[in-house]
C-alpha cells in the first residue's frame, strides 16, 4: 500500500481589498492547491470556494474579538502544515502591510518549514483607486504616507502628528475609531479645510465614501452610518474625484 507523505510548506497570500477578482492568479493557484487555508476577518470567503477540499480555519480578529492570539495563530500555522502538507495562510490586502506577516514566517522558519510569500494588492492604494482618487498625481501630491490609525495597545498611532505636516497624500488603515482624534491632531495643525475622504467597504458591492473637510468629516460620517473596515484618505487628492466622476459620467453619455 501507498503511503503519501506530509511535505509541510506554507504559502503566505494576500487576498487583496475584498473584490474576489483582485487576487493574484499566482494567490488563486496557491489556493486551489492548499490542504488547509488559514484565513482572517477581510478575506471574502468566496475565495475559499476554489478549495473545496481544503480544510478552512478562520483565525480572524476584529475591533474587540479575536478567535485566536497572534501566538495561537503562529502555532496553528505549524501545526497544521505538519498535519496537512501545504499551508496557505490568507490576508486581506497584502500581508506585509499591517498584516503581521512577516512575523508569522519568522515564527515558521524557526521549523525549518519552506515558507513562500504571495504579494496582495494593497487596500491603501487600491480603495482609492477604485473610488476614483489617485494617492498622487503630478502638481498636486508627489508622496503618500500609509499608517495604521490605532496600535495593538489600542492608542492613537502617534506617526499621525508627522502625517499631518506633510504636503503628500496620507492614508490611514484601521482608523475609523481614532477619527475624532485625527481631526483634532489635523486642527492642531492648522488643517481644518483639509479635504477628506472616508470609504468603507472598498472593492465590494456595499462600498461607501463620503468626502469632506477635516472639520466637518466626523458629522457626515456619523450622519451617513459609515463603518469599519474603511480607509481613512487626506489630501488635495479627494478634490480630484469630481473630475473621475464627470470623467465617466462623460464617457456613459458619449
Amino acid at each position: 500500500m501507498k503511503i503519501n507523505k506530509i511535505i509541510p510548506k506554507i504559502t503566505l497570500v494576500g487576498a487583496g481589498p475584498g473584490d474576489v477578482e483582485l487576487i493574484t492568479l499566482k494567490g488563486l493557484k496557491a489556493i486551489q492547491s492548499a490542504d488547509v487555508i488559514l484565513y482572517d476577518a477581510l478575506v471574502n470567503e468566496d475565495l475559499l470556494k476554489e478549495a473545496p477540499n481544503a480544510h478552512t480555519i478562520f483565525v480572524g480578529k476584529r475591533k474587540g474579538f479575536k478567535a485566536y492570539s497572534q501566538d495561537e495563530i503562529n502555532k496553528l500555522i505549524v501545526e497544521s502544515a505538519y498535519l496537512y502538507g501545504s499551508v496557505v495562510r490568507l490576508k486581506g490586502g497584502d500581508s506585509f502591510v499591517f498584516g503581521r506577516g512577516f512575523e508569522e514566517i519568522l515564527y515558521a522558519e524557526a521549523f525549518s518549514i519552506p515558507c513562500e510569500v504571495v504579494p496582495g494588492i494593497s487596500s491603501s492604494i487600491s480603495v482609492p483607486a477604485l473610488a476614483g482618487i489617485p494617492v498622487t498625481h503630478r502638481g498636486v501630491s508627489n508622496s503618500f504616507y500609509v499608517l495604521t490609525g490605532t496600535l495593538s495597545d489600542g492608542s492613537l498611532n502617534q506617526e499621525i502628528h508627522n502625517a499631518a505636516l506633510s504636503s503628500g497624500t496620507v492614508i490611514v488603515l484601521m482608523g475609523l475609531s481614532k477619527l475624532s482624534e485625527i481631526v483634532s491632531v489635523y486642527e492642531k495643525a492648522g488643517k481644518s479645510n483639509q479635504s477628506i475622504a472616508v470609504i468603507s467597504n472598498g472593492s465590494l458591492p456595499t462600498e461607501k465614501t463620503v468626502k469632506g473637510k477635516v472639520y466637518s468629516i466626523e458629522k457626515i460620517v456619523s450622519d451617513e452610518g459609515i463603518k469599519a473596515p474603511a480607509i481613512i484618505l487626506i489630501g488635495d487628492v479627494v478634490d480630484l474625484q469630481k473630475k473621475y466622476d464627470a470623467i465617466l459620467k462623460e464617457a456613459l453619455f458619449n
